[in-house]
């Protein structure tokens, strides 16, 4: 219950400072919606809680109307097309992997080979994307295509409970912090945006470090 209470302040802080850069910013409601919904979901993500992606699957559709309308196609694709079907698979696989008793998944860890080759895989993917998006004219390709394709990586390691999905999220969210930044000082009203991002890279960080302490705990127990 203490956490519950702890985990709801640090919430309503969050949602607070948005809603004050949000007004005197003038800021896209678009992007206040989709980044409310959207650190709820990683908030809870984090948790451990399968409900994180109904307000996912709700955050994903308003960010896909921020790049379309900022021409970020990459980020277009990968969240209509890639993250709104995994999420509705992720709530289902999370379902499946409850503690006993708890609304909280059990979490893995990769073994030493599946690193590699996943490693291997999102770069190779991650040069294509960037070598297409230069021929879309994408404002971004470079930053869009790393973040397109690393997030396609980093969501279905979060589908499979994987803890090395906060590492991929750190170079994910680190960047789109960066290019939403651009973004913003070109004259866009998406400092929201710029803002969830930011707090996405932090709750990265610490969820990291949470999800290590359990996953060791499986390890070394004592």
């Amino acid at each position: 219950m203490k956490n519950m209470k702890q985990s709801f302040k640090i919430l309503s802080l969050i949602y607070l400072i948005l809603i004050v850069c949000a007004v005197i910013f003038k800021d896209s409601p678009a992007a206040v919606i989709s980044a409310v919904f959207g650190i709820t979901y990683t908030f809870l993500a984090g948790k451990g809680n399968p409900v994180c992606y109904l307000f996912g699957v709700t955050g994903s559709g308003f960010y896909s109307y921020l790049a379309f309308h900022n021409a970020l196609w990459g980020n277009l694709v990968l969240y209509l097309g890639y993250y709104v079907p995994m999420q509705i698979l992720g709530f289902f696989r999370w379902k499946k992997h409850l503690k006993d008793g708890e609304n909280e998944i059990i979490k893995i860890s990769l073994s030493a080979k599946e690193r590699f080759l996943t490693f291997i895989i999102t770069v190779f993917f991650t040069l294509i994307a960037i070598y297409l998006l230069y021929f879309l004219h994408d404002k971004n390709p470079i930053i869009d295509g790393i973040t397109t394709v690393f997030s396609i990586t980093g969501m279905y390691l979060t589908v499979r409970r994987a803890i090395e999905q906060w590492q991929v999220w750190m170079v994910v969210n680190g960047l789109s912090a960066i290019m939403w930044a651009i973004i913003a000082f070109s004259g866009e009203k998406v400092y929201s945006t710029v803002i969830m991002w930011t707090v996405y890279f932090i709750l990265a960080i610490y969820f990291y470090f949470e999800w290590k302490k359990e996953v060791d705990s499986y390890f070394f127990p004592f």
